[in-house]
């Protein structure tokens, strides 16, 4: 992988990094025989990311390695120099690294590749039938989002795989160091914007530091993304069932998603200024053409803009809506300029206020402006209910 060292990270607690997680023993592996296309349900695929050193390949050996009853097809994303167990997928010819499908003891996939996995992803579809579930590693530095919207984009792989989640990686000891770091020309922060897409982030290392830090940095994490489920590990242990079959992307954990959204809080800056959650909720029924004009002037146009005149960057954002005559709960969901409007399984109560409650994950957003322009472009022909 091409991860650089962070900024401020000494070399000697680089090496640390390194030789902790070389210090996991890798699964043997075995070559594979492609086999023809067998099976028809779709394979849900999970993002994971984090920076380098935070233990995404620990997590991803522990699952590999794990007794789960799952096949599960691992894809290494953009293959360099990286740790053991990406190093012992190495396979060379003339000095040349090429992608191999190589086969864990326990009916697991792994891969490793150059491009942005759809290449290995479509290949792995091939094999259809011989596993149940697709992990995708990216980079430390690399954007999560650009690789989740290609399963929005492509229809022909979206008609095979979805998107179940996607997990950030956060180094408990070196967190606040990557969060701290200022990128030059207003870039984004890289670990606050792997946080501002995750549907699950998991702190790991906590072992390796003291209560305070780990409330600190748990603090910036939450004034990043507000949204996200949050688990503390060490060396990367955690139960598979908090990180496989998320859901994060359809409509099957809707029913208790309009109580999660009320959870969400606005979050003021805490470290990275630029990235927050920003959440608000208006009563009453709206029509999904007006929805539509507001979503895309926001998205697409980039119309809106802050008091300081800073055009507001959506990272992320998920809201529940009430659309006219519809008697179920609309899901509203989008990363960057991408976004989908869906029908829920749960009906609206009749004892109960009907409402659309939206979280934004971006930067430079401004809570009042984003429902100001929500009540004048939405709620204006809506019926109030």
């Amino acid at each position: 992988m091409d991860d650089c060292c962070p900024t401020g990270m000494s070399k000697k607690d680089m090496a640390d990094v390194l030789l902790e997680e070389d210090e996991e023993e890798c699964p043997k592996l075995v070559p594979i025989e492609i086999g023809p296309n067998v099976g028809s349900a779709r394979i849900p695929v999970t993002i994971i990311t984090g920076y380098l050193g935070a233990g995404k390949t620990t997590l991803l050996n522990y699952i590999l390695t794990e007794q789960h009853n799952k096949r599960i097809a691992v894809i290494l994303n953009e293959f360099g120099e990286g740790s053991a167990l990406e190093k012992s997928l190495a396979v060379s010819h003339a000095g040349e690294l090429y992608e191999e499908w190589l086969e864990l003891r326990n009916g697991c996939l792994c891969c490793s590749v150059k491009d942005n996995g759809l290449k290995a992803i479509e290949n792995l579809m091939q094999k259809k039938g011989k596993f149940d579930y697709i992990l995708l590693e990216t980079t430390g530095l690399a954007d999560p989002g650009a690789v989740s919207t290609m399963f929005w984009v492509d229809e022909e792989l979206g008609s095979d795989v979805y998107l179940d989640g996607i997990i950030s990686v956060v180094d408990a000891k070196y967190g606040m160091q990557h969060l701290t770091e200022e990128k030059p020309g207003g870039l984004v922060n890289e670990a606050a914007r792997q946080i501002a897409l995750g549907d699950l982030i998991i702190i790991n290392k906590t072992d390796l530091v003291q209560h305070e830090e780990l409330v600190n940095l748990k603090t910036a994490v939450r004034s990043i993304n507000g949204f996200a489920k949050l688990i503390e590990t060490q060396r990367s242990r955690v139960e598979l069932a908090e990180v496989l079959d998320l859901h994060a992307f359809d409509n099957q954990a809707s029913e208790n998603l309009q109580e999660r959204l009320c959870l969400v809080q606005t979050a003021g800056p805490h470290l990275d200024k630029s990235i927050i959650t920003v959440t608000f909720e208006i009563p009453g029924t709206i029509f999904e053409e007006d929805l539509n004009i507001y979503l895309q002037n926001l998205l697409w146009e980039k119309h809106l803009k802050n008091k300081s005149g800073y055009t507001m960057e959506i990272i992320r954002l998920k809201g529940i809506v009430s659309i006219n005559e519809k008697p179920r709960q609309m899901i509203v969901q989008g990363v960057h300029e991408l976004y989908e409007i869906e029908e829920t399984s749960v009906n609206w109560s009749s004892e109960s206020e009907r409402i659309n409650r939206f979280v934004f994950i971006g930067r430079n957003l401004d809570k009042e402006i984003l429902e100001k322009v929500f009540v004048a472009t939405v709620l204006k022909q809506g019926e109030s209910s």
